[in-house]
């Protein structure tokens, strides 16, 4: 079973309770956990033979009203998801310099449904010591900030980070989940009222939990089909069982413009681009 599966059926045992809540949210637990996941593959930092190193503590930033849907149950949920990303990393062989923490914050910035993901590598006494993380702090190990991979005894230094409330730039390599460059091509999807953003060349969608983007929706394969960010962009059916319909033409692939409506199963896929 894989690592994201576990993760929903521990967070579908707390469902009944209060704790269902959440899953009222634009943005998804099962969302932020692949994206954490991610975070680690994009971070992993490889020091010897034997160990590669991964972020430890990470700062999932949301849109004000899904941060405020979330904020109640914040600490089960980043323990859960603290919890995930040790049980993706010992699947992954990594290893870790200090606790995992995971925390949420409002950033005024993203709009319903968006969220980014930030992270760097602690020492297990940076991480214990609020005051490690001001610039006046002389750490044993140099961290990465936000957004930065760890660096090895010796490296020259690297960005210190953020100040408290201040916004990071994103992470060298790409734009962050949620986020755009300005003047740029800005793609997402709608499903049932839900925004997704495409910030990848590529964008799975289908039932697994592994998919990109998760629909839950028996007559959709668990990897349905993938969307392929280009100009234009395209989307090509990945075998699935049931097809795709676009446009009101069934197909194995089409271009994709702005408003195209895609069929999968009986679930209703509108594409969107805008310049940013």
């Amino acid at each position: 079973m894989g690592v994201l599966k576990r993760f929903e059926q521990r967070l579908e045992g707390l469902v009944n309770g209060t704790f269902a809540k959440v899953f009222k949210s634009e943005v998804q637990p099962v969302e932020i956990a692949g994206a954490l996941q991610r975070e680690c593959d994009n971070n992993a930092s490889i020091w010897n033979r034997d160990r590669t190193v991964v972020p430890n503590d990470f700062i999932v930033e949301l849109s004000a009203p899904d941060y405020e849907r979330l904020s109640p149950y914040s600490g089960q949920l980043g323990d859960e998801l603290s919890g995930m990303v040790r049980d993706y990393a010992k699947q992954q062989r990594y290893t870790f310099m200090g606790p995992i923490k995971v925390n949420l914050q409002k950033a005024e910035d993203l709009d319903t449904g968006l969220y980014r993901v930030r992270s760097r590598t602690l020492a297990g006494s940076e991480s214990q010591n609020p005051q490690a993380r001001g610039p006046a702090a002389a750490p044993q190990q140099r961290p990465g900030g936000y957004g930065y991979p760890p660096q090895p005894a010796g490296a020259p230094p690297m960005p210190s980070a953020p100040p408290p409330g201040s916004r990071p730039a994103p992470r060298a390599g790409g734009p962050a989940v949620g986020a755009q460059p300005y003047g740029q091509t800005r793609r997402w999807i709608e499903i049932n009222g839900t925004r997704h953003q495409i910030s990848r060349p590529t964008l799975v969608l289908g039932r697994s939990t592994d998919a990109d983007v998760r629909i839950d929706d028996p007559g959709v394969s668990r990897r349905h089909c993938e969307i392929r960010v280009g100009t234009p962009s395209t989307i090509q059916d990945l075998g699935s069982t049931n097809g795709i319909v676009v446009d009101g033409q069934h197909t194995t692939r089409a271009t994709l413009r702005d408003g195209s409506r895609i069929v999968v199963g009986s679930t209703t896929i509108v594409y969107r681009q805008a310049e940013g």
